[in-house]
Formats: C-alpha cells, structure tokens, sequence
C-alpha cells in the first residue's frame, strides 16, 4: 500500500459516522451508516468568484450534524487556481495527481506532488491550483464553523501566481 492509499484509508476509516450523503445502507436506533454511490452526484464547475481558469469540483462530502467536517476532490486544469482565502479551522489538501502549487500570504510559492499532504492553519491567508502546464487533483478537507467553511478574497494575481 503506497502513502496516498493509505492516507486515504485512515482518511475513510476516521470520517464520522452518517459523513457522506447518499443510500442508507443500515440503521440502527439513531445510528446510521450512509454510503454516497461513485457516479450518483454530478461534478460542477469551479465558481468564477473563487478561481481562475477552469476548475472541477466533484462530489463534495459533508457531515451531518454534529459533525462538521466537509471535503471535496478538486481538479485544476494547468495554470488554474483559487482566490485568497482562509478557513476558521484549517484546511487539510492530499494531492491525488499531478502538479500544483501552494502559497501562505507573505510565503514563497511552493510546488506539491502527489502524495503530499498540506496542512494550512486556521485563519491563514492562502491559495492553491495547478502548476502553469501541468493539471494538478486534491483531496480538499476543512470544517465548518458556525455554518462557514471558507472565506473567499481577492483573486491571485498572475505575478503572485508566478512568484514574482
């Protein structure tokens, strides 16, 4: 088993209880265990308020109350990448393919592979995509808090995004 496989694992096996939205497949009293079905969400288009370039978004998975964790795989296509932004509680990546790049506000621009996995602090200043010719695909993974899980500012400019 290679490090993503097994990051991914732990990932599934850790993920609370009723996590995933989708068929029931056993309840017991109150506890329930869900499983979303590949193919049964459709993929969307990154929001243009929230990226640059074309974005893919597919199915998000969120927690259902009182859990809050929430998570998505999220493809860029080469030279494409969020605004600025921040997460009250942190924001975990878990590059799945290609290349990408990943900047802190007032950090270098830094290149991640497949197989890393990036932490991003509470409230720190950040953006990610894809490398200028290369697609890159993450495993995204925040928490909402009081109902909010990210907050969108100002697009990256083409020299923040080139490290100039």
């Amino acid at each position: 088993m290679n490090r993503l496989t097994a990051i991914i694992l732990a990932l599934a096996l850790l993920a609370p209880a009723g996590a995933y939205a989708g068929q029931e497949a056993g309840e017991v009293g109150k506890a329930t265990l869900t499983i979303s079905r590949s193919g049964t969400q459709a993929s969307a288009k990154g929001p243009a308020a929230w990226f640059t370039g074309t974005v893919r978004i597919d199915p998000p998975f969120a927690a259902k109350a009182p859990g809050r964790v929430q998570g998505a795989l999220v493809t860029f296509e080469p030279g494409a990448r969020t605004a600025w932004h921040t997460h009250p509680l942190g924001q975990t990546l878990i590059v799945t393919s290609g290349s990408g790049l990943v900047q802190r506000e007032g950090g270098p621009v830094e290149t991640i592979r497949p197989g890393d996995v990036v932490w991003i602090s509470p409230g720190l200043k950040h953006w990610h995509g894809a490398a200028p010719a290369t697609a890159m695909t993450h495993v995204a993974i925040v928490e909402a808090q009081e109902g909010k899980s990210s907050t969108w500012l100002e697009q990256v400019t083409d020299a923040q995004y080139s490290g100039k």
